[in-house]
C-alpha cells in the first residue's frame, strides 16, 4: 500500500501527528523556556556594548531578580500558542516525506532522509520565523527594566510594564506599518537555520534510536529521549552560528525600533568585525540545553503515539 492509499483510507493521518507534535510541544516548551530566554539575551548582548550580563548564570539570576518569575516567561503566551503548529508541521512533514520516499523498499537511503529533514525545516518556517521575532521581541522587552546599579549606574529609561505592548499589539503595528514583511523580518536567516539543522536532526536520531530498537523495531522510550537529545545537541552546534545571525536580525533597537542591520551579509560583517568569529557561538550552551530535551521529549511522544490512542485511530510507526 502507497502512502497516498495510507493516507486515503484513514490509516496514515495528519490529524493524529499534529496532536503528538503539540503536546510534546507544549510541555518541552514549558520546562525550558526559562533557558531559551537566557538565551536569547546572551546572544543579542554586544561585546563592544558595555555588558548587562556576565553568564548563563548571571542572567538568570538578574531577570529572576529585576523582573521576577514571570519575567523568565516573557513571550512564552506567543510562544506556546504557535508552538502547537509549528511542532505538528516539523514532525508530520518528515514523517510524511520519509513514507514518501521510502516506498515500497525496506529501508530509506541517507540522502532521503536528509531531504525529508530539510523539507520539515522548510515548511516549518511559515510559523516558525513570526513566532520568533514575536518571541524574541517579548524576551528582549524586560532587558533594559535592570536597575541602574547592574548596568553601570546610569538609568536606561525603560518603558513601564503597563506602557509596554503586548505581543499581539506589537505584531498588529508591524503588520498596519510594514505589511507582512514587518513579522516575517529574518525570514532567510531562519531557513538557513532550520533547513540544515532538520537536515541534520531527523536522520542522526533515526540512526541513534535505531541503535536501541528490539526485534519489533521498537526502541525503549528513555533510549528515545537520549537519542534525541543526542541529535538535538549536534544538529544545534552545527547551526548556532546561523541562529546568532536570526536572532540579531530580528532583534529591534530599544530607540529606532528598526533592525540594527541591512541583511544576512551585513550582520556577519559587522559581527566579525566588532566581535570576532566566537561571537557566532554565543547562546551555544544555553542552546543545547534548551532544543536537546525539546527535541528528546517531543521525538518520544511522537513514537509512542499518543495522539492515535485518543483518536482510536491505528497507529503506523515512523520509517
Amino acid at each position: 500500500m502507497t502512502a497516498y492509499e495510507r493516507f486515503k483510507n484513514g490509516c496514515y493521518s495528519f490529524a493524529p501527528r499534529f496532536l503528538n507534535g503539540a503536546i510534546a510541544g507544549t510541555v518541552a516548551v514549558t520546562c525550558t523556556y526559562p533557558l531559551d530566554l537566557v538565551k536569547t539575551r546572551m546572544q543579542e548582548q554586544r561585546s563592544h556594548a558595555q555588558r548587562m550580563y556576565r553568564n548563563i548564570v548571571d542572567c538568570f539570576i538578574k531577570v529572576a531578580r529585576n523582573e521576577g518569575f514571570r519575567g523568565l516567561y516573557k513571550g512564552y503566551a506567543v510562544n506556546i500558542v504557535l508552538i502547537n503548529p509549528e511542532k505538528a508541521v516539523k514532525l508530520a512533514v518528515n514523517d510524511e516525506l520519509r513514507h514518501v520516499f521510502k516506498g515500497n523498499n525496506k529501508t530509506i537511503p541517507v540522502t532521503a532522509e536528509m531531504a525529508a529533514g530539510a523539507g520539515a525545516g522548510f515548511c516549518q518556517v511559515i510559523i516558525t520565523c513570526p513566532m520568533e521575532f514575536l518571541k524574541i521581541h517579548m524576551q528582549m522587552a524586560g532587558k533594559s527594566q535592570a536597575p541602574a546599579d547592574v548596568v553601570g549606574g546610569k538609568s536606561v529609561g525603560a518603558l513601564s510594564e503597563a506602557k509596554r505592548p503586548s505581543a499581539l499589539q506589537f505584531a498588529l503595528g508591524e503588520l498596519r506599518n510594514k505589511g507582512i514583511r514587518g513579522i516575517y523580518r529574518g525570514l532567510g536567516a531562519t531557513w538557513m537555520r532550520d533547513i540544515p539543522f532538520s537536515l541534520i536532526y531527523f536522520p542522526a536520531f533515526a540512526h541513534f534510536n535505531r541503535m536501541g530498537a528490539d526485534e519489533t523495531g521498537k526502541a525503549p522510550w528513555q533510549h528515545s529521549i537520549l537519542a534525541g537529545c543526542l541529535a538535538g545537541a549536534i544538529a544545534t552546534v552545527s547551526v548556532n552560528p546561523c541562529d546568532v545571525i536570526k536572532t540579531r536580525l530580528q532583534a529591534l533597537d530599544k530607540d529606532t525600533g528598526k533592525s540594527r542591520y541591512n541583511g544576512i551579509l551585513d550582520c556577519i560583517r559587522t559581527t566579525l568585525k566588532q566581535e570576532g568569529i566566537t561571537a557566532f557561538f554565543k547562546g551555544c550552551t544555553p542552546r543545547i540545553i534548551v532544543i536537546a530535551p525539546l527535541f528528546g521529549i517531543a521525538n518520544t511522544v511522537y513514537l509512542l503515539g499518543v495522539a492515535e490512542r485518543l483518536l482510536g485511530r491505528e497507529y503506523v510507526p515512523p520509517v
